[in-house]
């Protein structure tokens, strides 16, 4: 088992090399505008896997897939040339879909801004239905002093009787 160190640095390589490769070997009409945006290589360094976006619809997507399976000798061979390591891992492509769920997720927040805007401009008319402190307070303490001056009279007065 190799050292995850060197898995890392392995997997920033060849993100670097299949990147110029696509760029520079791959002839193929079919690929589109491929941004390899990570690699990530197994502990044993036996299997890489690639992830790229695409930019485009669906089917650019989809030819950009094939593509890139159908290179992906070409790109090993690269990888193997330019690494030097004893085992060249496989290369395997994934589409990475971080981007559309960052845009999803941005579409989202806008929408929650939208809404609060919206909430902020009905509640600037608003009014309490009850109070505006609906919670009990102690009495204040000039109230207590008369309160407590009024049940001092009262206990002379009922002391006075007896």
């Amino acid at each position: 088992m190799a050292d995850p160190a060197r898995a890392r640095k392995l997997a920033v390589r060849i993100r670097q090399i299949v990147s110029a490769a696509i760029e520079s070997q791959i002839k193929d009409p079919r690929l589109g505008m491929v941004t390899v945006t990570d690699a990530r290589v197994t502990n044993d360094l036996r299997e890489a896997t690639v992830f790229y976006t695409v930019f485009g619809d669906e089917t650019q997507v989809a030819d950009s897939a094939k593509a890139l399976a159908s290179a992906t000798g070409v790109l090993r061979s690269t990888v193997g040339r330019q690494t030097g390591v004893k085992f060249v891992p496989t290369l395997t492509f994934v589409a990475d879909h971080v981007p559309d769920t960052a845009r999803e997720l941005d579409e989202a927040i806008e929408r929650v801004r939208h809404a609060d805007a919206e909430l902020a401009r009905v509640r600037q008319g608003a009014a309490y239905a009850g109070e505006a402190d609906p919670y009990r307070r102690p009495a204040e303490s000039a109230d207590d002093d008369e309160t407590a001056d009024e049940s001092a009279d009262e206990t002379a007065d009922s002391g006075s009787r007896s």
